[in-house]
């Protein structure tokens, strides 16, 4: 695993789990940036829709005092990058298996154009209370029998299990509202392919990283290759980190 310089140790990396799951799926990268001496934090997702969860995570990271590398997995990284828009101390994005929209775009339409996944076909609409008067609105969950085979299917079946039966439903609104202005426009990107993701789709993922300008990396693993390949998405995070580092120490040679 690579090693972080003393230079980048004033970032905070803030990891973003995406829909279906919640933050104990950054486990094994956090425990391995936390041994390279990086501060971490690893917010709670609210997953109601891209506005609220985009000012949540504007919220959170314009209180963390330092800069921020903003790392997103699936559908956090439209949050991640909507939300730098916003909090004015990121600076960097890392995409891992995630959708990297633009302005406008609607995640529901840019998914169902993809050959490779199959979350479609997978999940299960539910409903959850919007107010005192009865009111609900959709969300949907990832049918059980078709979790591994969507999300995880290099993991374990004990261990897929374990991921379907503690998945946190995803709102509608995720899939259907609009994206702001993206940072990726703006920032430098850093993008993880999971080769055979097929959930967000390593088609989808991969066109957006590169229209977003990204430093990819392709992986060998399924869409939660921070779970399966823990090492190897550190890696680009660390290496991202590194290459903030020498941006800021290059502006800073040339402001002298």
């Amino acid at each position: 695993m690579a090693q972080l310089s003393s230079s980048t140790a004033p970032i905070t990396v803030v990891l973003v789990h995406g829909a279906f799951a919640d933050a104990s799926s950054w486990t094994g990268v956090i425990e391995r940036l936390q041994g390279a001496g990086v501060q971490v934090m690893a917010p709670a997702n609210p997953l109601r829709g891209i506005a609220i969860d985009s000012a949540y995570l504007a919220s959170v990271i314009s209180q963390i005092s330092g800069p921020v590398l903003a790392v997103g997995h699936s559908y956090a990284g439209a949050l991640i990058s909507n939300a730098a828009s916003v909090a004015k101390n990121v600076v960097g994005l890392v995409f891992v298996a995630a959708f990297a929209p633009d302005e406008g775009e609607r995640l529901g339409e840019l998914a169902s154009g993809s050959k490779d996944s199959l979350l479609g076909t997978a999940q299960i609409p539910l409903h959850y209370p919007t107010g005192p008067d009865g009111s609900t609105a959709v969300e949907f969950a990832v049918d059980p029998a078709k979790f591994r085979e969507v999300f995880a299917a290099d993991l374990t079946a004990k261990q897929a299990d374990v991921l379907a039966a503690t998945q946190r439903p995803v709102s509608e609104l995720a899939f259907s509202q609009p994206n702001g202005t993206p940072a990726w426009k703006g920032l430098p990107s850093w993008a993880v392919i999971a080769t055979s993701d097929r959930a967000a789709g390593a088609d989808i993922t991969r066109s957006m990283a590169q229209r977003a300008g990204a430093n990819i990396t392709e992986i060998e693993g399924s869409h939660v290759v921070m779970i399966s390949q823990p090492e190897a998405v550190t890696d680009v995070i660390l290496s991202a980190m590194a290459g903030v580092n020498q941006a800021t120490d290059a502006g800073r040679r040339s402001a002298v």
